[in-house]
């Protein structure tokens, strides 16, 4: 006697598990309201500020410099004046003791917008933190460069004095102009970036990249960042994939919650 075994229907038990899913049964979201609530806002990144701060504070420590070699340090026509004004301390040392606080500030601004920029990193600007990642910290390296020239111009001062009157001090004045100009160079190109970043108020890198591919005439036309071709680095290559796949693991976890949340709302509607 043949016994029929029952044939299970994988798909009508898939359909009844939906029907009986609590999410599934209840209003379905709009393609509209879910893609605005999961599209994250653009926040700009607020570190034009800081450029302008430090440019300003390097106008000043320049011109506090010249404006004290010329008129106590090179002449002694103001030297009263000058030892009034400076309680005593002397002209070089107020010199090398403001350069030492603007290195402190430097490195103090640089590190926050080193912390704005991980920021931008991890919200999927890939592409714009590699761009300005040596950038921002040229400032700290030029001044931390004209720190050591200001220590070879200053420590054999006496005899470079020997030879030319007053070479040290020029050569002094000509380290703290170069390292200034550099600077604000640095910090022109930076403010530049950032502010066309702000105005463009681009999608994470991701989406940009889906964005150019679902337009591109040719799918084959549509390249990508992440691959390794010939004449690739591969450090650079496995850099790029850990940081994207960084960013997608914190987008889907969003994207989870704002689906729940939405669907939540959906139901007690």
């Amino acid at each position: 006697m043949d016994s029929k075994r029952p044939v299970s229907n994988t798909s009508t038990d898939f359909t009844q598990s939906i029907e009986d899913d609590p999410l599934i049964d209840g209003p379905l979201i709009s393609q509209d309201a879910l893609e605005s609530a999961m599209k994250k806002e653009f926040q700009n990144l607020p570190t034009p500020w800081i450029a302008g701060l430090l440019a300003i504070v390097n106008v000043a420590y320049v011109s506090l410099c010249v404006v004290l070699a010329v008129l106590c340090w090179l002449t002694d026509d103001h030297l009263a004046e000058c030892k009034a004004v400076l309680n005593g301390v002397g002209t070089q040392t107020v010199v090398l003791l403001g350069k030492v606080a603007l290195w402190l500030l430097v490195f103090v601004l640089e590190r926050c917008i080193q912390r704005h920029h991980n920021s931008v990193r991890k919200r999927g600007y890939l592409q714009f933190y590699r761009n300005t990642r040596n950038l921002k910290s040229l400032p700290l390296l030029i001044h931390s460069s004209g720190n050591a020239a200001v220590l070879l111009v200053i420590a054999p001062s006496s005899l470079l004095n020997q030879k030319v009157k007053n070479l040290s001090i020029y050569l002094l004045l000509v380290v703290i102009c170069v390292e200034f100009v550099m600077t604000l160079i640095c910090l022109l190109i930076y403010t530049a970036r950032v502010v066309r970043f702000n105005n463009q108020r681009p999608g994470p890198d991701i989406n940009e990249e889906e964005r150019a591919h679902a337009y591109a005439p040719n799918a084959s036309d549509a390249h990508t960042e992440t691959g390794f071709r010939d004449g690739s680095c591969l450090e650079e290559v496995v850099e790029k994939q850990a940081d994207l796949i960084e960013y997608l693991k914190q987008h889907n976890t969003l994207l989870s919650k704002r689906i729940l949340t939405l669907t939540s709302q959906q139901i007690r509607e």
